[in-house]
């Protein structure tokens, strides 16, 4: 059966007790779980956080970008030393917060870009450092998940057929894929195609509207991926990801510049409309 999450990114990027009252509220409402931005804060404030949220019921998994120092194609071998320990202490973090699950598009640095497209030996630097941090995720029992996103985002990973390719690069247990309705409706030619392309990985699913909003009022043709999913048989996780101004330092660094949705519209009426997608293309 498949799990609903929410990320909490639609609030904050931060990690505190402000956030208990919406934890119990998104249980209330009926999520299975909430998704948590991995920032650079202690590991007893992820503690904490995990215990609170593993208090109320829910679940949660978590989620992480990398910086232009620590970037893992870059050609420096320093810079790649230092995104294999930046994941490494993301870990530790997600360990404390009880997530087994870490997201995110960590195979290179986000929003930096080179003047050529992505190259092979680019994407051997990254399965290398994604193998060394799959073997320190696996003795803390995390399973780690690349994520492709739009081409205003990054370059090395933009599709379904790239992110699979670097998995199997990879060739790790602990390291998977991901899949967001979000950067697939920018890139991919068909939803269903390429989610039948990287099923033989797929561990985590984003619901995300083209805008950023309320899924299902927006154009993403939700029918399509709900009924792909169901034919390859997924049963992982189906976490909301929208975003809003009510963080600005994090809205700014994501290029949202507008209000698309109020966070409890968005918690409230995607909760609803996934499980009336679940229930029609149930197989």
């Amino acid at each position: 059966m498949n799990k609903i999450g929410f990320n909490v990114l639609a609030w904050t990027a931060g990690v505190s007790e402000d956030l208990n009252p919406i934890f119990e509220r998104l249980k209330t409402i009926g999520y299975d779980g909430v998704e948590l931005f991995i920032g650079p804060y202690d590991l007893p404030t992820f503690q904490r956080a995990g215990d609170f949220i593993r208090q109320t019921g829910l679940e949660v998994t978590s989620v992480f970008v990398l910086g232009r120092d620590e970037n893992p194609i870059d050609p420096s071998q320093s810079v790649r030393n230092r995104a294999l320990d930046a994941i490494k202490a993301k870990i530790d973090r997600a360990h404390a917060l009880n997530a087994p699950l870490i997201v995110g598009p960590f195979h290179s640095a986000h929003t930096v870009f080179a003047n050529h497209a992505p190259q092979e030996d680019e994407y051997l630097l990254a399965a290398e450092v994604l193998h060394q941090a799959g073997e320190y995720a696996a003795q803390a029992g995390i399973i780690l998940c690349p994520e492709a996103l739009n081409r205003f985002e990054c370059y090395l990973v933009n599709t379904m057929e790239q992110l699979l390719k670097l998995v199997r690069m990879t060739d790790h247990p602990n390291v998977r894929g991901m899949f967001d309705t979000h950067h697939a409706n920018v890139e991919e030619k068909s939803f269903s195609a390429a989610i039948e392309t990287i099923a033989p990985v797929l561990t985590h699913v984003h619901i995300s509207e083209n805008d950023r909003g309320t899924p299902g009022e927006g154009h993403i043709d939700f029918d399509d991926v709900f009924s792909a999913l169901s034919r390859i048989g997924y049963q992982g996780w189906l976490t909301i990801e929208a975003f809003s101004r009510n963080d600005p330092d994090f809205a700014n660094a994501i290029g949202v510049w507008r209000e698309f949705s109020k966070p409890w519209d968005i918690a409230e009426k995607g909760y609803a409309f996934i499980r009336s997608k679940l229930e029609a293309h149930q197989s």
